[in-house]
């Protein structure tokens, strides 16, 4: 649903299964996306365990990542993750847009990793 929300508001998004599917695409791109936003319950590697890998990753440590789940307590969660931005579930599609905008900018040509 965000992918195809995303893609109505003309950004070019990348999906992708789970977090070990999600490093292979982003070690595969020749240009790193201008966000990722991250789901964290995943199947084989949860957000967690993708965040780990992703801030140990010099290619890709500098990629701001906004947090997405239904957890109860969000912020207090995600906080050791040090997430550029919080997005709790159910979405609020404003406040997604929002974010995207601020690192993707409001020309949404840019791509992002959903």
């Amino acid at each position: 649903m965000v992918i195809e929300l995303l893609e109505d508001e003309g950004y070019s998004v990348q999906g992708a299964a789970d977090g070990l599917d999600a490093l292979d695409r982003l070690r595969a791109e020749p240009q790193p996306p201008c966000v990722i936003l991250l789901d964290l319950m995943m199947p084989r590697m949860d957000g967690w365990a993708f965040r780990q890998a992703q801030r140990e990753d010099p290619a890709l440590a500098a990629i701001p990542v906004v947090t997405m789940s239904a957890h109860a307590n969000l912020p207090a969660t995600a906080a050791p993750l040090e997430p550029a931005g919080i997005v709790p579930k159910p979405i609020d599609i404003g406040h997604l847009l929002s974010l995207i905008e601020q690192f993707c900018g409001n020309t949404p040509d840019h791509k992002s990793d959903a």
